[in-house]
């Protein structure tokens, strides 16, 4: 593009961009106002879209670039970015969970600069559940948990993209925070459900228990035993959640409602426990030094 095509046109490409409902824009975002805009702008037809960036970039289009295990993702965002706002293009319908869920609703006074974006996997049909055993639980939680490897930095940050199961989004919200306009993030409910499913992408157990205290008066006990039916999880994580509602001193009535699901196994709270103590009331193994 010859330069004096796009000064002509600069004054109305800014403004354009100026007015934007979006802040952050991927390749294609762009390609495709590019393809809308450019007979108003009178800009070439045979305008390339890398062309096109290439004069943004002398105006106020800044580039961001992450480089994940296997692959690259780059987005550009019209002047600097609220930070949770560019994390959370990097994958379609993503949203903040886990840890990063925690500090968003205010459950810690820790600032977590891990951030976990999840952006689910497609629905799978009749996906047919191994039948549990005692033997296959104790031999999981003996083993570390897994985790993604799908991490980059950026910054002094550090990014875990996690495609998590499918839920069609359940229990996820937005909200505005100082980091971010209308992010899309679990709810305070679905939080303290995913920190326990997965502690080691959430503080640890001190940190859950933490959560799960700071979180009373602000959730709805039935709330959070409809998302778990929802999630219909293998492994009998209601009982996990029910022991740290007992520990964070939850009202009687709102803990037995997580004894409504059947408690037939011995469970754990967290993986590879070295020094255990037990709870008859919710058959599960915890560290001592919980007590």
């Amino acid at each position: 593009m010859r330069p004096m095509r796009f000064q002509i046109a600069k004054s109305d490409i800014i403004s354009f961009f100026d007015k934007h409902p979006a802040s952050v824009f991927s390749y294609s975002a762009i390609a495709k106002i590019l393809e809308e805009q450019s007979s108003f702008w009178r800009l070439p037809k045979n305008l390339g879209v890398g062309t096109f960036i290439k004069q943004l970039r002398t105006t106020k289009l800044l580039e961001h670039v992450f480089i994940f295990p296997h692959r690259k993702i780059v987005r550009y965002s019209w002047e600097e970015p609220q930070i949770y706002n560019l994390f959370l293009t990097l994958a379609e319908n993503a949203y903040f969970s886990h840890y990063t869920a925690v500090y968003l609703h205010n459950l810690t006074d820790q600032i977590p600069r891990t951030i976990y974006v999840n952006y689910e996997q497609t629905p799978k049909r009749n996906v047919k559940k191994n039948a549990l055993a005692q033997s296959r639980i104790d031999f999981a939680f003996s083993r570390p948990q897994r985790e993604t490897n799908n991490i980059t930095t950026y910054g002094d940050y550090k990014i875990c993209l996690l495609n998590g199961q499918f839920t069609g989004k359940t229990g996820v919200v937005e909200i505005n925070t100082d980091e971010g306009k209308n992010i899309s993030v679990t709810n305070i409910e679905r939080t303290l459900i995913d920190i326990t499913v997965r502690p080691s992408y959430s503080g640890g157990v001190y940190e859950i228990l933490n959560a799960y205290t700071r979180a009373k008066g602000r959730i709805s006990i039935n709330k959070l035993t409809a998302i778990l039916g929802q999630l219909d999880f293998i492994y009998p994580y209601h009982q996990a959640i029910g022991f740290y509602l007992e520990k964070a001193g939850y009202k009687l009535e709102q803990i037995e409602l997580l004894k409504k699901f059947e408690i037939k196994y011995d469970f754990y709270l967290t993986r590879q426990i070295k020094e255990t103590a037990f709870s008859k009331t919710w058959r599960l193994h915890y560290p001592k030094e919980l007590d």
